[in-house]
């Protein structure tokens, strides 16, 4: 697999919009051996005013530009997942990693060509479910690892949110219920980290299924889904998203039961989580979040990159969750 033949990683980003202000692109250049030297969105405007800020020196208007940079030697996708595919197709052929965000795109027949064209063009491919490197996540890992609560029977997910009046009031411009453009509602834009985040812990899942309802009809994706799933490792699961659910019952909790206590966090919260045992009163774990919230993820890509460390989230992996994705809504 080709990776990075110079001591640097030179980030060429596509589509420079909410998720990059913050969560991911500035983290570039607080990483050893990486810098963010080039932007892309087509709002001429608007990418001259990020890399303004950011400090970044060149910006383009044209996604093709930018990737044939001979100075950006890897490309991070982040537009909306419609675009997920083109654009890898683009960077691949010019030789180039690519990073993408998630979901990985609309649909796992998707996913399994950007892999494929990936594989061809001899390049890595990884997936922004930075969950996999954020500390809690790994100490939550390590110690259902280490037997802190015994054998893992199953895991519960249970996220409920409140329909947000501005979602229906401005139902064009939210992409993220845009099936066409997102491959599914808040389901596919949310319960993918959390799904991906128990691939990480488990393993890969075997078996799924669901059921998904349009119960509100407020816009045009689904609104409610429920399902079970078996991990190859045995452990069974099962999920209940709605997000059009009264404020009494706004939940966000996963529930992971052993043969001798349980873990009980959130997944779009702060880093915390509580541990309960049948031999100790409940331990409550608090771990500092990074400001820039992909920066652990970036940070082990560019490692990847160099020769120095592996990155946990993959082409292969993230794929794995749109599969499960599919089944439980019956969307393929």
């Amino acid at each position: 697999m080709k990776k990075i033949q110079d001591q640097e990683v030179r980030w060429g980003v596509l589509g420079v919009g909410n998720v990059c202000e913050v969560k991911s692109a500035p983290a570039m250049k607080h990483i050893p051996h990486s810098k963010l030297v080039a932007v892309m969105r087509r709002d001429e405007a608007k990418v001259k005013d990020y890399a303004l800020r950011h400090d970044v020196p060149k910006w383009y208007t044209s996604a093709e530009e930018l990737v044939h940079d001979p100075e950006v030697n890897a490309v991070y996708i982040a537009t909306p997942p419609h675009m997920h595919l083109p654009l890898t197709r683009l960077v691949a052929a010019a030789g180039k990693p690519v990073y993408v965000e998630k979901p990985m795109a609309r649909t796992y027949a998707e996913c399994r060509e950007m892999i494929a064209v990936c594989e061809e063009a001899g390049v890595p491919l990884y997936v922004a479910y930075y969950r996999r490197a954020l500390p809690h996540f790994l100490k939550i890992k390590e110690l259902m690892d280490s037997g802190a609560i015994g054998d893992i029977r199953t895991v519960h997910i249970n996220l409920k949110q409140v329909l947000k009046p501005e979602v229906v009031v401005h139902l064009e411009n939210n992409w993220r219920i845009n099936p066409e453009i997102a491959g599914g509602g808040y389901f596919f834009d949310l319960a993918s980290h959390q799904l991906d985040l128990l691939d990480f812990f488990f393993g890969p899942v075997t078996k799924a299924s669901g059921f998904s309802s349009n119960q509100a009809k407020a816009y045009h994706a689904e609104d409610i889904v429920t399902g079970s799933f078996v991990f190859e490792n045995g452990v069974l699961g099962s999920g209940n998203w709605c997000f059009t659910t009264s404020r009494t019952a706004e939940i966000d909790e996963i529930t992971i039961y052993g043969s001798k206590g349980l873990i009980r966090f959130e997944t779009f919260g702060k880093g915390e989580f509580t541990l309960e045992s049948d031999q100790e009163d409940p331990i409550h774990y608090h771990v500092d979040l990074p400001k820039h919230i992909q920066q652990p993820l970036i940070k082990s890509i560019v490692e990847d990159l160099l020769g120095t460390g592996t990155c946990p989230s993959t082409g292969r992996t993230a794929a794995r969750t749109n599969w499960v994705m599919g089944e439980l809504v019956n969307k393929f």
